[in-house]
């Protein structure tokens, strides 16, 4: 009797040492980006398509991973630069990705719509990033979303030599912080207005 006694308490201790373990967490681990973020989608975009539009039915974002069309080589060193001119049309990205929001479009009609107005200008699209993942990620992801833009642009009949690309990946925070408050504002396109030298 007490040697079955000792057992069943073997068993138990045993079982409830394991149960222990078991529910043990791990401490949070930020997660490091060094994968590719995303299988372009062939939309058509950059083939005389047109941009896809949300029509109430769905919410489907403008990507097609910047693909459509080549990239450039900036144009316009030294043309005086205005940042603030088109400072409320930045145009913020989910985490990981490169995709044109539904609702941040319109902001990218209303810079193409200043380009028209303003037939001597020129813009630079600034990717940026926020602080996670490696700095070559984040290099490359920023030198996507610019492209992005660039591309949307172009498909709302922007003369693609008018529009310069630049990548800053995370060097250029807008806000500096370490959640997702700051991140979500770090993750953006900026558009500086470039004007040609008198």
């Amino acid at each position: 009797m007490k040697l079955t006694n000792f057992a069943n308490l073997t068993v138990l201790g045993l079982v409830l040492t394991m149960t222990a373990v078991g529910c043990k967490t791990k401490p949070y681990q930020p997660k490091v980006i060094t994968g590719p973020e995303e299988k372009p989608i062939d939309t058509g975009i950059g083939r005389g398509a047109p941009i896809p539009r949300n029509d109430g039915g769905g919410s489907r974002p403008f990507d097609t991973g910047g693909g459509g069309i080549a990239p450039n080589t900036p144009g316009h060193v030294g043309w005086p630069e205005n940042p603030d001119a088109l400072k409320a049309q930045t145009v913020y990205f989910d985490f990981d990705k490169s995709a044109i929001r539904t609702k941040e479009q319109s902001k990218l009609e209303e810079v193409a719509n200043y380009l028209k107005s303003n037939a001597r200008a020129a813009v630079r699209v600034e990717g940026n990033c926020d602080e996670r993942g490696t700095e070559e990620y984040n290099r490359s992801l920023g030198e996507r979303r610019a492209l992005a833009a660039r591309e949307y642009l172009v498909n709302l009949g922007i003369d693609p030599a008018r529009v310069d690309t630049v990548t800053n990946g995370e060097d250029k925070p807008a806000v500096q912080g370490h959640d997702e408050g700051a991140w979500s504002k770090n993750r953006r396109d900026e558009f500086i207005v470039l004007t040609p030298p008198r």
